[in-house]
């Protein structure tokens, strides 16, 4: 109790603070937030303002700050108003990603926001959305060839910074007049680019996980089609295009493992010659470091999907002129391997299978269980016995009977008519019954 009440004190909760996720973008997870003193390790805080715009500022007056406090911080001109995201040893790696070296750009924090900074704060942001449609409509009435994609106000209404996308350079000097003489505040242009725009506005990826640039991403590098080519994607445009329409980050991610892994197979353009025929390249398996050949150079024929280090063993013995009985090793034909890919879609009865072996087992099941039930309600032998001893007795009698009304029915005459083989017959089962009766009286 002793240990758990310390560590309490220390940082005001054991683990709130590290877990507790924030709801903006490019929000970075402070694993360090539990640790004891960590917030006082540094003067410096990262504050975020809209969307992804964050900045460093110093905590000179040593105010006391934890995530998620509303502060009022240094602006020229005037005041901005932002969020606390970000305290103690971590904001000095993230400055050192910014690139934000000289201690003259880092500006102060005033307070924290009192309610009058706040109201002012809640009109400033209520007039963004029509700022924006309104200086969309001049920038198309001045000819401008650019979009204003989002319009954010200073904390204190001061001033607007206009984000824009612009293919070519663009003259805005004759907009910011016009936009300085409408909404009577200080004017700042700010260009961004496609990937930008969409870390800003965020969204959900193909992938079905929160966009990279609104999540993390700060520098963009730029994509080519090289890396869909050395990890054998195909280029189609749609598949490879993000929600900014440009090429994918993360096309970029895994590249060098291609590239290595793309040294440990044999070049596409050599063929393999065997006493079957000549194989071609038809397709490799880069990470799985396999590759099928076809007999056909154009269609897929005879595929046959072996290792790298197969492939290599037999260019070795073509150069050696030897050619081996086939490509798979110790003449084994090779196994095509299935494909473990989890976007491919298997037919569309596969759901269907399950449930028809579902019912297939309930059946048997169900047929199981009756015939149990059957064997259990059948009676024992001692019991088949008893009743059926009196059986015998019953059966001559009326084999007797029979006989006995027959000729009186027919009468005489019937007799002398009849066949041969039915006299046989006759004589035969008249003998049975005696036979039997004389079986019981030795019994």
């Amino acid at each position: 109790m002793a240990t758990t009440f310390e560590q309490n004190k220390a940082c005001g909760s054991l683990c709130c603070k590290g877990c507790g996720r924030s709801d903006k973008q490019l929000n970075t997870f402070d694993w360090l937030a539990d640790i004891p003193g960590n917030a006082e390790e540094t003067e410096y805080v990262e504050v975020q303002f809209k969307n992804t715009r964050k900045g460093y500022y110093r905590n000179s007056n040593k105010i006391p700050l934890e995530k998620g406090d509303i502060v009022a911080v240094e602006a020229s001109p005037g005041h901005d108003i932002g969020e606390v995201t970000l305290t103690g040893r971590l904001v000095l790696l993230q400055m050192r990603k910014a690139n934000l070296r000289s201690e003259a750009d880092i500006k102060r924090i005033y307070r924290k926001a009192k309610p009058v900074d706040m109201e002012k704060y809640a009109e400033a942001k209520k007039r963004e959305h029509s700022t924006m449609i309104e200086s969309r409509q001049i920038a198309a009435s001045l000819d401008l060839q650019m979009k204003i994609g989002d319009v954010e106000y200073q904390g204190d209404g001061g001033k607007a910074i206009f984000y824009y996308i612009a293919d070519e350079r663009v003259d805005f000097r004759q907009l910011i007049k016009v936009l300085a003489d409408v909404f009577r505040v200080r004017i700042e242009m700010k260009q961004i680019g496609a990937r930008q725009e969409a870390g800003r506005i965020g969204g959900i990826g193909p992938c079905g996980r929160e966009l990279c640039c609104a999540a993390w991403m700060t520098s963009f590098i730029s994509v080519s089609t090289n890396a869909a080519r050395f990890q054998d994607i195909s280029l189609n445009p749609q598949k490879l295009a993000g929600l900014c329409a440009k090429l994918k980050c993360c096309l970029n991610y895994e590249i060098d493992s291609y590239v290595e892994a793309q040294k440990r197979l044999p070049s596409r353009e050599i063929e393999l010659e065997t006493q079957d025929g000549i194989f071609y390249f038809f397709k490799a398996d880069i990470l799985a470091n396999t590759i099928t050949y076809s007999s056909d150079k154009k269609v897929p024929a005879n595929l046959v999907t072996i290792t790298g280090k197969r492939a290599f063993e037999v260019i070795g013995m073509n150069r050696r002129g030897q050619k081996p009985d086939s490509l798979a090793a110790d003449g084994a034909q090779g196994n095509n391997p299935r494909s473990t890919d989890l976007l491919e879609q298997d037919s569309l009865t596969r759901f269907d299978r399950a449930k028809k072996d579902k019912k297939k087992k309930k059946k048997k099941n169900q047929q199981n269980n009756g015939n149990v039930a059957s064997m259990n309600n059948r009676p024992n032998e001692s019991e088949k016995a008893a009743p059926n001893e009196n059986k015998p007795q019953k059966d001559n009698k009326n084999a007797s009977q029979r006989e006995q009304s027959k000729p009186q029915q027919k009468g005489g005459n019937n007799q002398h008519h009849r066949k041969p083989q039915d006299a046989r017959r006759g004589q035969q089962q008249s003998k049975q019954p005696s036979e039997r009766q004389n079986n019981q009286g030795q019994r």
